[in-house]
């Protein structure tokens, strides 16, 4: 017999992901960084496409599930990579 464990992550933080204008990211960054309560670090380029990639991706699947967008073919997709 096998027990299921289930682990829920608790957490009281929100993430927050915000588009800074480049001559202002670092302005911002220091107000960011002294308030106490707040852990600000900046994204790389890369991480912040993926991050991007990842909601725009989420998004459609909700679109499939709500029958206001209908799904690829899968064999399509691997056609065009």
């Amino acid at each position: 017999m096998f027990e299921t464990i289930r682990l829920r992550l608790k957490s009281n933080n929100m993430k927050v992901l915000l588009d800074i204008k480049d001559n202002k990211a670092a302005f911002v960054m220091g107000l960011l960084q002294r308030l106490p309560f707040v852990k600000a670090k900046p994204l790389s380029a890369f991480q912040g496409k993926v991050l991007e990639d990842m909601k725009e991706a989420v998004e459609q699947i909700q679109l499939i599930k709500k029958g206001k967008l209908t799904a690829g073919d899968a064999e399509d997709l691997f056609n065009e990579l």
